[in-house]
């Protein structure tokens, strides 16, 4: 028997090996090398310039902006969810945007901000002055935001679907109002759904760059930007891989902050 798990483990630990391991291992080296291929620690240096902290730290605001929105926009739709009488149908449309290519959607959103978009016909319509979006960090945001509400949606309708419904009717027994119930019942014990949610929102948001691309311009510079223009652009792959190291080891702190706060939020 342990052949054969060893066996059936043998196609996963390649896969680690090659797209994981392999270019980790790739990404350190030539983050110690210069454009020139030289052994050098100046990248790590540029890093800590001010020019790359600033950037970084627009990446985590716009990551944090992207999660508190997603959160506020899924956490009411997770509930309606959990006691809705159509649940499996609203789960259906919510789960078939998501089998769309990400690309397909970015477009859909450029066609609706564009200067000559949906939203600037229907201004146009009732005599309004047009609104320029495209291209902004406001339309980074909603685009952002959009694509990764049913991740956050799924996470805290699973731990809302676990509360046992006399729970909630116990609250309303004893005299707590719907806004009570909610925040001393109901966000506690789905805590960890949140936390999920989080998790899968904003580390991604970290390093988004085709839709910074499309939908901002040069308006929103990041992480996922700064390190696609050193590799493709100045093809300056020693800084490129030196960003890109800092931003995993970020999100691997951020991942382990998360996972802390779940198993306090278990043992609670």
């Amino acid at each position: 028997m342990s052949k054969v798990i060893k066996l059936l483990l043998l196609p996963y630990i390649l896969w680690m090996a090659m797209f994981i391991v392999i270019p980790i291992i790739l990404l350190i080296y030539f983050s110690f090398t210069d454009i020139h291929g030289h052994f050098s620690i100046n990248n790590y240096q540029q890093i800590f310039s001010l020019s790359y902290l600033q950037m970084f730290g627009e990446s985590v605001f716009f990551a944090l902006l992207i999660t508190i929105l997603t959160l506020l926009v899924s956490y009411p739709a997770a509930y309606f969810l959990t006691y809705s009488s159509y649940q499996h149908i609203l789960l259906i449309l919510l789960i078939v945007p998501t089998w769309l290519n990400l690309l397909l959607k970015t477009y859909a959103f450029i066609s609706i901000f564009s200067h000559d978009g949906i939203i600037n016909q229907l201004m146009d319509f009732f005599h309004l002055p047009s609104l320029n979006i495209l291209f902004t960090g406001t339309a980074f945001v909603i685009v952002a935001t959009y694509i990764y509400i049913p991740f956050m949606i799924l996470p805290i309708f699973n731990s809302l679907k676990d509360i046992p419904v006399n729970v909630i009717q116990a609250s309303k027994d004893l005299g707590a109002g719907t806004w009570a119930t909610v925040w001393r019942v109901l966000i506690p014990m789905s805590k960890k759904g949140i936390i999920t949610g989080i998790q899968v929102t904003f580390i991604p948001s970290l390093s988004l760059f085709m839709i910074t691309r499309l939908i901002a311009g040069n308006k929103v510079i990041n992480v996922g930007t700064a390190i696609e223009e050193q590799f493709l652009v100045s093809q300056n792959y020693g800084l490129g891989s030196s960003i890109a190291l800092t931003l995993i080891i970020f999100m691997i702190i951020v991942l382990l902050i998360t996972q802390v706060l779940s198993k306090g939020s278990r043992k609670e």
